[in-house]
């Protein structure tokens, strides 16, 4: 009986012992199936990263301000004499070109000036030939000792003071023209005309507003800008010519024009210099007193790297980039911004080869192992992550 009890106890306990060690084996099977390498020597796996190549392109550095829209040349047109308007040739609003007639004035008196002027000269032409037909003879006389000297000397002064006559009559007569001419009111220059304040009949006189000409191609934008940016600017405008953007509104097409003017000193109030800058205007895309914003280039960084702004990280020690390596780990490059615009900046640290992380920095630690997600981007990378606009 005890033997019996003794065999059945000790297979009991083989069967325990073989129940443990089998689930000993499963659990560790199943243990390493779901960590893999993290079972054998705790190593991460490959963090999932977007990346771009690094560009190298030139960069402008811009400074942006708000201006107005102002015309090269704005005529307010006046008459040079009393009289009253006969005839207006043209229209509130329209183009005229220079030397177009735009109004006619009431010239009945100024031509009767201009034909008794002519008379006169005709009149002085005449004496001034009689004199000197008879000083020609006295000449003659005098060699045939028929008269004396003196009545020579005589008609030769005669002739002198009808030649001054004819000349100072003529000179009457130019003015006659000149006084006439005002009758005539033309364009001084091309532009487009505004409202127009007299009519048919109106009496006028040199204080009265006809209507004024706007020269509306080329225009010119003024605005001011910082002190801070003179120094840039000067040194841009002796390089050659100082590129200008100008868009009316957030949606308004960009038009680029040069900078024409700059102020001879600056405002010590706002510490702002005022400048022009003079585009071409055949659309008429640019009006006289438009609000635009404009966008200076001040300099310009050749061959400058070019990376999204998104890919710097900032911590206590300053700004850095991760780049992929060779070996598919993530190595931390310190970096410095020269220049920002837009979702890109232009940096200073990197040689220009490297392939910066995008996306995936915030579970990354240097030397770990990365896999990138798209690939590479080339050509249009920076573009592509202009239109992601956001941080990783």
């Amino acid at each position: 009986m005890k033997k019996k009890n003794f065999a059945l106890v000790a297979g009991a306990a083989l069967v325990v012992a073989f129940t443990g060690f089998y689930f000993n084996q499963e659990g560790g099977a199943h243990a390493q199936g779901n960590n893999g390498p993290a079972a054998k020597g705790g190593a991460q796996p490959p963090t999932t990263v977007n990346v771009v190549a690094v560009r190298r392109q030139d960069v402008g550095i811009t400074v942006g301000s708000n201006g107005t829209v102002t015309p090269l040349r704005t005529v307010d047109l006046h008459p040079q004499t009393t009289s009253t308007i006969r005839t207006v040739h043209i229209k509130e609003g329209q183009f005229v070109k220079a030397g177009q007639l735009m109004f006619s004035l009431d010239d009945r008196a100024d031509r009767a000036n201009v034909d008794k002027a002519k008379a006169q000269v005709a009149r002085d032409q005449a004496t001034l030939a009689d004199l000197e037909r008879q000083y020609k003879r006295s000449q003659d006389l005098f060699a045939q000792k028929f008269i004396a000297q003196s009545a020579v000397d005589t008609l030769k002064s005669q002739v002198d003071a009808a030649r001054a006559l004819l000349q100072a009559d003529a000179a009457a007569a130019r003015a006659n023209h000149v006084s006439a001419s005002y009758n005539e009111i033309r364009a001084p220059m091309p532009g487009r005309v505004g409202g127009i304040n007299v009519f048919p009949g109106s009496l006028v006189q040199p204080a009265t507003s006809l209507t004024t000409i706007t020269q509306l191609d080329p225009i010119t934008v003024a605005f001011t800008l910082p002190e801070s940016s003179l120094a840039s600017l000067l040194q841009a405008q002796k390089a050659g010519k100082v590129e200008v953007e100008a868009r009316t509104g957030a949606d308004g097409k960009p038009v680029t024009g040069y900078l024409s003017f700059i102020d001879n000193m600056v405002d010590p109030s706002s510490g702002t210099i005022r400048v022009k800058a003079e585009f071409s205007n055949a659309d008429n895309g640019l009006w006289p007193g438009q609000y635009v914003n404009t966008r200076v280039t001040v300099r310009t960084l050749k061959d400058a790297t070019v990376i999204p702004q998104n890919a710097i990280v900032t911590n206590a020690k300053g700004n850095y980039v991760y780049v992929v390596d060779q070996d598919k780990t993530a190595r931390m490059v310190p970096v410095a911004t020269v220049y920002s615009f837009g979702v890109n900046a232009a940096v200073t640290g990197l040689t220009g080869s490297e392939q910066v992380i995008t996306e995936g920095k915030q579970n990354l630690r240097p030397g770990g192992k990365v896999r990138m997600a798209d690939g590479v981007k080339r050509g249009g990378a920076l573009a592509e992550e202009a239109k992601k606009g956001g941080a990783a």
